[in-house]
């Protein structure tokens, strides 16, 4: 993760403090950078989050599937042989 300061410089302990904040804020998501902005007596906070892969999943022949990798002859073709309609 990368911890970005800009303007005054700061504590390595408060940019820790700055951190875990933003962390506690976040949950579970995992953060991909931390800006902390320095004016003075006040403090910005911007973090990017990473992004969450995730999976296509269609209905195909009344089956909810990812992906037909594990689908035998019989349904492959099923498939091959349904009415695609158009929008």
């Amino acid at each position: 993760m990368e911890v970005k300061v800009i303007g005054e410089a700061i504590h390595p302990d408060e940019k820790k403090i700055y951190v875990d904040y933003v962390k506690e804020k976040v949950g579970k998501r995992e953060l991909e950078s931390v800006t902390i902005k320095v004016d003075g007596e006040y403090v910005d906070l911007e973090w990017t989050l990473k992004d969450i892969p995730f999976e296509r999943i269609r209905r195909i022949t009344g089956y909810l599937v990812g992906d037909m990798s594990r689908w035998n002859d019989g349904k492959r073709a099923e498939e091959a042989d349904r009415v695609k309609h158009t929008v």
